[in-house]
Parts: C-alpha cells; structure tokens; sequence
C-alpha cells in the first residue's frame, strides 16, 4: 500500500497505507481528509486535554485497543504532558490530529477539564438509551432537560454521541467548582428525571436492570472518566460521528445514523459556537447554593 509524504504548516509527515480500508468503503485517506477538513470545529475542544484514543490498527473489523500514553516512536512535535498516571498527548494542532489519524486513532475520549485543573470545567449528561431503535427515549430525555435548563437560566450544547444516544454539555467557569459540587447538580437532575418518568428513564448502572428504559449517566461525570469529543469519529460500522446539533434538530425524525463522515462535512458552522461565552455567565452558583440549602432541610 506504500507510504506518501505530506506537509502541514512546516511539518512534513509520512502517512502510511493510504488505501488501507478503516471502515467498508472508506480508506486511511478518505478519514484523513475528513479530520483534515473538520479540524477548525474539532481541535477548540481537544485543546489542552489530556487524549485517550482508541485506536483500529486494522479497520473497525480488526481489534481495538485504548492507548492514553504517548508511545516512544512519537516524532517530536507531538505535545506531551504528565497526567496522573500517564504521559498523555495533547492535541491542539492539525499536525498531531493528522499523525493520530495515521495511527489510526479513531475515537478521540478527553476529560472534562485542561490539564492545567482538577476541576471540571464541564458537565456533561449522557443520555444512553438501550438501542438505536430507542433512540426516541434519548430525544424526550434531551427535551425534557433543555425545559429544566431554560427555567434555571443555563446553556447547554447538545451532541449525538455517535452511537445510540446524546449528550448535553453544560459549560462551567473555569478553577470554580469540583466534582462533588457538580454531582450535586446532576444526581438532582438524574434523579427528578426518573422520578417524573420511571417508566422510560433510569440511574440503574447494571444494563440487565434497566428492563429497556433509558439510562441517565450522571456517575461518568468524575475526575479520571472520559468522554467522546466533538466530532470524533466512532469505531461502528456506520462511522457515525459524535456530531453537535441544535436543539431545534430535535425531534422525532432525528436518527444518528444519518451523521457520517461525509454528512457532517456538509455542516459548516458548530452549533457548539458560543460555547466559551455561556461558560462565563452560567448562574451555576445561584442554583448551587440552592440545592445545597435544600439538601440541609
């Protein structure tokens, strides 16, 4: 398959097996292009994050494996960092997105904070529905917290997790609150949830007791766990991408499977935009400070 020689910026790179196939009818360089092209709306929410990949050395067909440290053959301009236990890359340029990619780096999963802090400058909901069938539980979930976001004043951006589900990100003001703070938010939230609707969602982590209702994932959120980036790609069949939407794309006719590589190239603006402005004025505190009192009654 040979090797072919490229240059980004002032960096010459080699990619390998450009015609290797990574997915049924999409090669090494069709995905390269397709990071090349998305990297001005994917690279703004790797920065600075401490990357865990999982990597298809022979296409999704073949096996997989996570890698979170930076191996020894890296050339010298990929970015490294001390983080907890690992020497982690740190993708905030084409050059290291494009290297990975020839790695066959796949999914791209990145904490919920830079590795300057251990506290998160994010919460994230995962809506995880038992199917892509009942990928419907996860649109009534997202709609139901969207009403609860707006009552409380805050923004939340919206994704397709790029497999079954969705994911709401919730922007935070930097160095500001931990994990136990944020857990507060979210066991309260997870929780009224089910309560108002016991028969479609559910906090039960054992899949076999969830008895086809949607879980909610508010215990993912915690220092050390990951979650899929924006725009990553996901090691299915289908290639789906882990796609930001409006939330007026939510409705009944909304399905992942129509967010491919090549579908989400067509999407020229990131319905992320404005994401560090609402980081900045979220009420967080205000409801916070709530909550805590009324866990003291």
């Amino acid at each position: 398959m040979g090797k072919h020689s490229i240059t980004v910026g002032e960096i010459e790179m080699t990619i390998t097996n450009p015609e290797k196939l990574l997915w049924k009818g999409v090669t090494k360089a069709d995905y390269l292009h397709y990071l090349t092209k998305i990297s001005p709306l994917m690279l703004p929410y790797l920065k600075d994050k401490p990357l865990t990949v999982i990597r298809y050395p022979d296409g999704i067909d073949g096996e997989a494996f996570y890698q979170k440290n930076c191996p020894e053959y890296a050339p010298d301009f990929i970015q490294t960092i001390q983080y907890h236990d690992h020497k982690s890359i740190i993708c905030s340029d084409l050059p290291t997105l494009l290297w990975l990619g020839n790695q066959a780096a796949i999914e791209f999963h990145t904490p919920f904070a830079p590795f300057q802090s251990e506290d998160p400058s994010e919460i994230v909901f995962d809506l995880d529905p038992p199917s892509q069938k009942a990928f419907n539980l996860a649109v009534e979930a997202a709609k139901q917290i969207k009403i609860i976001l707006d009552r409380l004043h805050l923004t939340g951006f919206l994704k397709l997790s790029g497999n079954k589900g969705l994911q709401i990100h919730i922007p935070l003001p930097l160095n500001t609150f931990t994990y136990d703070q944020t857990k507060t938010f979210t066991s309260f939230i997870a929780n009224y949830l089910v309560e108002i609707n016991p028969e479609h969602f559910t906090i039960e982590r054992l899949k076999k007791n969830r008895q086809g209702r949607l879980y909610i994932d508010y215990v993912q959120h915690a220092s050390g766990k990951t979650i899929i980036a924006p725009y990553s790609v996901r090691g299915n069949q289908s290639g789906l991408v882990a796609t930001p939407i409006e939330w007026s794309e939510v409705t009944d006719h909304l399905t992942p499977l129509h967010f491919s590589m090549k579908e989400v190239l067509k999407r020229k603006v990131s319905p992320f935009r404005g994401y560090e402005e609402a980081r900045v004025e979220q009420p967080f505190q205000e409801i916070l400070s709530w909550l805590i009192a009324q866990n003291k009654k």
